[in-house]
């Protein structure tokens, strides 16, 4: 159906529309806590006690590129714990424990939806093929069409730059590619003693560049626990060298021969919000047709098409999507 009008700026839908996905993703949950702009995370990994593990640059390489060939799809159910932040206010509201559906399929499809709580009706139901994202908002009737491209960052507009695609990114580890250049530094990461006082133990990093159209740039940093040689951290950089996706994985486990973190914490800085999905099941590589990706316009919604102005979309005929 076609976008009414109603003289409201495009830009202004836009943010109306973008806020919505995400507080409806947050509010799903029961009991929202409101707190101070920056949090702590919960530092839950322990300072060792054994030898630390070595690992050689190859033998970090050979890793990702095995687990990437390894995991083709998953499928999941999970707990969704959501935090996000206003800057001008200071604040930063918490909500917990939403339970949420995910699919993901390589090369780059998403499906994500998440349950109100109790009732346990439709929030959201959101699916992306890597280029674009379909939103279906049943409590608004919006059914909401955009862009993917993760390169049209608008600094003075937060919430214009959230996307599904970022959940993907951070939950399968891409292959280092042939035409990436990657190398190994040592580092450090921050963890508990027996005191619970927080001290750095040696880690590694596997940094990743990648030639751009300014050039090469660092790409992303995969960092590896010297604990037990998993990737604990993943961060991905812009070409400007901003951070913008920061993801943590704990809590590794085994699924059916597949190791897998059971906790994903994905932040987001320059939008000031973050997700944390926690496994309440897993499946890895369990056969997933193209019809659990399909995201049909229900009868009667409102379409919202984010990607075309005010004017041209009220112009646009009524189409289902495919």
């Amino acid at each position: 159906m076609s976008q009414k009008s109603s003289g409201v700026p495009a830009i202004g839908m836009y943010r109306t529309h973008l806020r919505l996905f995400l507080l409806l993703l947050l509010s799903a949950a029961t009991f929202p806590l409101s707190g101070c702009l920056f949090r702590t995370r919960t530092l839950d990994r322990q300072l060792s006690d054994r030898p630390l593990k070595t690992a050689t640059q190859q033998e970090l390489i050979e890793y990702v590129n095995t687990q990437a060939a390894k995991i083709q799809s998953m499928q999941a159910t999970v707990d969704i714990d959501a935090s996000s932040a206003d800057p001008k206010n200071g604040q930063a509201t918490d909500y917990k424990e939403i339970r949420g559906y995910v699919l993901a399929r390589k090369p780059a499809m998403l499906r994500m939806k998440g349950l109100s709580p109790v009732v346990r009706n439709t929030a959201f139901d959101m699916v992306s093929d890597g280029q674009n994202f379909k939103l279906w908002i049943p409590l608004k009737n919006k059914f909401v069409v955009g862009s993917n491209n993760a390169d049209n960052y608008q600094p003075d507009k937060r919430l214009e730059n959230m996307r599904p695609q970022y959940i993907y990114d951070a939950l399968l580890l891409p292959e280092i590619g042939r035409d990436e250049i990657p190398f190994r530094e040592n580092g450090y990461e921050t963890v508990l003693d027996s005191k619970r006082h927080r001290v750095d133990q040696p880690n590694y990093g596997l940094l990743v560049l990648r030639n751009g159209p300014e050039g090469w740039y660092l790409s992303r940093r995969i960092e590896f626990s010297r604990t037990d040689l998993l990737p604990h951290r993943q961060r991905i950089y812009d070409q400007q060298g901003n951070v913008v996706t920061d993801a943590h994985y704990q809590d590794y486990k085994d699924y059916a021969g597949t190791t897998f973190p059971s906790t994903i914490e994905i932040e987001r800085p320059r939008e000031n919000y973050d997700i944390t999905l926690s496994m309440v099941k897993l499946e890895i590589n369990k056969a997933l047709t193209d019809d659990q990706f399909v995201l049909e316009q229900p009868t009667g919604a409102d379409v919202v098409r984010l990607d075309q102005s005010n004017s041209s979309a009220a112009k646009a005929p009524d189409r289902q999507s495919k």
